[in-house]
């Protein structure tokens, strides 16, 4: 039987900037078990755009001053506290606490830096509720990359496929060992996608239905994957400026039509994908479980599949798609409330497992 059962928002912003994730989700904890969550289901969700000017500010952040920095950070903390306490208000929701993986601004853990925008004092104090959030600070104290933190999901909420993978802004992969569960970052996704995306004037390419009109740029192809991040061994991650700089910026340069430049970028996401997948597989058919964005890429999937055939790819459902990360810290949040480890030493690489989660109470309930 459950020790308790928490009834938690899960809150992501993630670096396609198209809005707040909010999660609603309850979870049973059996400590004495070997998976802690011993039942969970996601109630209730929803992304809640962020304005134009949110979207510019939050993009332009990492290039502004520090007064600047820390203004942002107040404004967008009770910016959305504000967006959270309506969510509850409309849908009569009882909360037992907030967590919050807030928005990623830099991201550097061989400088043992990570910050995060969304000040959970804050949030605590607009919304009256208990808040956990800066779930990376601690991995990254101690040698760790700080990321990727979806594994603990794939683990405990997720468990029976061969591989996980998230096909964010990056795309990350996870999967269990005997050494327990491996993750890093595979390569750039959707940044790259939506950026050539936009140059036709769409939000992103829906079904991957222009990059697969398109035809692929073998030299450029052919350069790009030889690039040195490449080559690196896990535990490894990337940021977003990083993406920017080391890929985005490469394809935007490139010679050639902005169909031909999406064409090249999906297969080349896809081939990376795939012989991530073949390296880490002995060649028998292995299932796939695929969340984020990009598993509503079409074109993406197949290009996939055909670069490596003997992996069965699993879609869950639309709900679990998009709110994946935000279900995520959710669980984060309940974990942290534990005192049970969230982030995995196996997969980031850092000294010893951690309980990541600074607590902020709120003045209606308390953890």
């Amino acid at each position: 039987m459950a020790n308790r059962i928490y009834k938690v928002l899960g809150l992501m912003s993630g670096s396609s900037l198209d809005g707040l994730d909010i999660a609603y989700c309850e979870f049973s904890v059996d400590k004495t078990a070997d998976n802690p969550i011993d039942n969970w289901k996601l109630i209730l969700s929803t992304t809640v755009p962020f304005t134009e000017m949110w979207v510019a500010r939050l993009a332009n952040l990492p290039s502004r001053t520090a007064y600047d920095f820390v203004k942002t950070n107040t404004f967008f903390s009770h910016y959305c506290g504000g967006m959270i306490n309506e969510f509850i208000e409309n849908n009569n929701l009882d909360v037992d606490f907030i967590a919050s993986h807030g928005h990623t601004i830099f991201h550097y853990p061989d400088k043992r830096l990570t910050v995060q925008i969304g000040d959970g004092a804050a949030l605590a104090a607009v919304t009256g509720l208990p808040v956990i959030n800066d779930f990376r600070t601690h991995d990254i104290a101690i040698n760790g990359e700080g990321t990727p933190i979806a594994p603990i999901a794939d683990k405990l909420l997720f468990h029976g496929y061969d591989f996980y993978l998230n096909l964010g802004g990056i795309a990350n992969i996870s999967m269990p060992s005997n050494k327990g569960m491996i993750a890093f970052d595979i390569c750039p996704a959707n940044q790259i996608l939506n950026a050539l995306a936009k140059e036709l004037d769409l939000e992103y390419d829906k079904d991957g239905l222009v990059a697969r009109g398109g035809v692929i740029d073998n030299e450029f192809f052919e350069t790009i994957n030889e690039h040195p991040y490449y080559k690196k061994k896990y535990p490894k991650s990337l940021d977003n400026n990083q993406v920017y700089q080391m890929f985005t910026l490469a394809f935007l340069e490139a010679e050639g039509s902005w169909q031909n430049k999406l064409h090249t970028a999906t297969q080349h996401i896809a081939f990376q994908i795939a012989k991530t997948l073949l390296e880490m597989s002995d060649g028998s058919e292995k299932t796939l479980f695929v969340s984020g964005g990009g598993a509503f890429n079409v074109f993406l999937l197949e290009s996939i599949h055909n670069f490596a055939s003997n992996i069965k790819i699993v879609i869950p459902d639309r709900e679990i798609i998009m709110f994946k990360e935000a279900i995520l810290m959710g669980l984060m949040g309940v974990l942290r409330a534990e005192n049970i480890p969230n982030c995995l030493a196996t997969v980031t690489g850092a000294d010893q497992d951690t309980i990541g989660g600074a607590i902020y109470q709120g003045t209606k309930k308390m953890l």
